[in-house]
């Protein structure tokens, strides 16, 4: 797959998890990269990659822009033949789902698509959606055409009241399919993770997935881990899908971007082999009813989540995302463990 570096490309949220792994991947090919960040003043969050451009082909371009701040994006976006929007908030806990997850989610992806349709130089858009726009818990799966996920599905059980996260995801891939499929400028392709691992490349990352992982190494889950229903990818594979989304011609659609078919005490298993005499790491399954009983105090989890993905089997197609953009996925365990060494380096689990 080649990778144009003729014009510069955009990426939101570049100091994201993800987009942090795509931003690198990008400069070591040779791309010049137009990086939107909330405060380009701010070098704490951005250092990481001013370091990577120093050693790299590429070079980067910071600018400042907000999800809600209409038309913010547009200098950023100038002369940018593709636009990776990968900003958006991942929190699971919030107290105003609205403000917080879905009005950054929704308006923030419309700001970006509209900007997009006035921005003669954009030939195409890829959004990093989630699985999560595809079911909300791991019983959709169940209840799938054939107990399997695939990207024909639309979520349709989430609500603002329930898993607002999905909520917005769902709603913000709608929003970006209208828009582009009302025009004839640029091409949309989605992204459709599902959990991330592995390592990240800023010093303090905030993704959900490190507290889950925290919890593996800091006694939480030493008595055991819920058999929670999830998929699981690297996030190094998932910037590679990224590219791959971008500068492929053929790409179209959407994709689901999931190496593993998996559950929480699966991704804690995988860190025995290295850690089991270092760490409190899960090796042992927590009852359903146990998590029903305790979840609602302990972790403010919902007997209704309960019932819907512990002990429930998580299944997603990913082929497309193998043939189509050609995808490899690395170990579980490489990934777990990649991303668990960091966190000890960080003293993580002494904090």
């Amino acid at each position: 797959m080649k990778v144009s570096t003729d014009t510069p490309v955009l990426v939101t949220g570049a100091t994201g998890y993800v987009a942090g792994w795509l931003v690198k991947h990008l400069l070591e090919s040779g791309v010049t990269v137009h990086a939107a960040v909330r405060d380009p003043q701010n070098t704490t969050k951005t250092e990481h990659l001013t370091k990577i451009a120093a050693c790299s082909a590429g070079d980067i371009r910071f600018f400042k822009a907000d999800l809600l701040e209409q038309g913010s994006y547009a200098k950023a976006m100038a002369g940018c033949s593709l636009v990776f929007h990968t900003a958006s908030p991942f929190k699971i806990n919030v107290k105003d789902p609205q403000k917080e997850l879905v009005d950054p989610a929704v308006k923030g992806t419309r700001n970006v698509m509209e900007t997009a349709t006035t921005t003669p130089s954009v030939k195409r858009v890829v959004v990093t959606s989630s699985v999560a726009a595809i079911n909300t818990d791991a019983i959709d799966c169940v209840n799938a055409p054939g107990g399997v996920l695939t990207e024909g599905i639309w979520n349709t059980t989430a609500s603002l009241s329930y898993q607002p996260y999905s909520y917005s995801k769902t709603l913000a891939e709608k929003v970006a399919w209208k828009i582009a499929k009302e025009q004839d400028q640029f091409t949309l392709v989605t992204v459709n993770p599902s959990l991330v691992i592995g390592p990240a490349l800023a010093n303090e990352p905030t993704s959900e997935s490190f507290k889950i992982v925290r919890q593996m190494g800091d006694g939480t889950m030493k008595q055991g881990a819920p058999k929670l229903g999830i998929g699981a990818v690297d996030v190094r594979d998932l910037a590679q899908a990224h590219v791959a989304a971008g500068f492929t011609p053929e790409a179209e659609g959407r994709h689901i971007v999931s190496g593993h078919n998996t559950n929480i005490l699966e991704l804690g298993k995988a860190l025995i082999k290295k850690y089991g005499h270092t760490h409190p790491v899960p090796r042992n399954s927590l009852p359903k009813w146990v998590v029903w009983l305790v979840g609602p105090v302990m972790g403010d989890i919902s007997r209704k989540f309960v019932s819907r993905n512990v002990d429930v089997k998580w299944r997603a197609d990913n082929s497309k995302s193998k043939r189509a953009l050609g995808v490899t996925y690395r170990p579980m365990q490489e990934s777990m463990e990649d991303m668990f060494q960091q966190m000890i380096d960080a003293n993580t689990f002494k904090k």
